[in-house]
């Protein structure tokens, strides 16, 4: 058995989360540049999350259920982790994005992880508030990571992640497998090998047999 992280906005999701609710509110052009400065390691990512969450205070509540409700996951992803799943090893998804979009997302294609570990945006009067709560703000994902596979008695060896931006770069470098998704170039040497799409993870992971029974 093997745990596979994956991060999920540039990863799993071609979405971005924080600009689908910054379109909301007319911000999401702050929004893209404030994301594309963290990814590229320009700003630390919690400095980046709570200026991007500030942005969006006073967006009312059903506005943001309908950002949530626009997140999708990429073409391959779900059949990708279906058959992890099918195959028994155990699957999380570690995001500095929100739970409630990647639960919409998986719950659109039928598709389930074993863990997801995510930040939330709080609701106050119907309303964001501007702040940002959960684990993975000044927590890292390297210790997510260590956190699940004691949980499971997995060694940090039979670990994979696969990420894409600098905040992912912590997880690639304990995991056993470091897979970089179209990574940004702070990212790339932290990998041992990368990806451009789905098909081509699952071809690695499934049909190359990467990854341990």
């Amino acid at each position: 058995m093997t745990l596979v992280a994956f991060d999920f906005d540039g990863t799993l999701s071609d979405s971005e989360m924080t600009v689908l609710l910054g379109d909301r509110c007319d911000v999401a052009d702050e929004m893209a540049v404030i994301t594309e400065r963290a990814m590229n390691d320009e700003i630390d990512y919690a400095t980046s999350l709570r200026e991007r969450a500030a942005l969006l205070a006073g967006l009312d509540e059903s506005e943001a259920a309908a950002a949530y409700d626009a997140v999708s996951l990429r073409p391959g992803a779900a059949s990708l982790i279906g058959a992890l799943n099918e195959a028994d090893h155990r699957t999380a998804i570690l995001t500095g994005g929100f739970q409630r979009g990647v639960e919409a997302a998986l719950d659109r294609e039928g598709v389930t992880v074993d863990h997801v570990v995510a930040n939330r945006l709080p609701i106050d009067g119907g309303e964001l508030t501007g702040e940002v709560e959960g684990p993975l703000i000044e927590g890292t994902k390297d210790d997510a990571l260590a956190d699940l596979a004691r949980d499971h008695s997995v060694s940090l060896a039979d670990t994979v992640a696969v990420g894409d931006g600098a905040n992912d770069r912590p997880m690639l470098r304990v995991a056993g497998l470091a897979v970089g998704f179209d990574p940004k170039p702070a990212v790339e040497s932290a990998c041992d090998l990368t990806v451009a799409s789905m098909a081509e993870l699952r071809e690695r992971f499934v049909d190359e047999e990467l990854l341990s029974a």
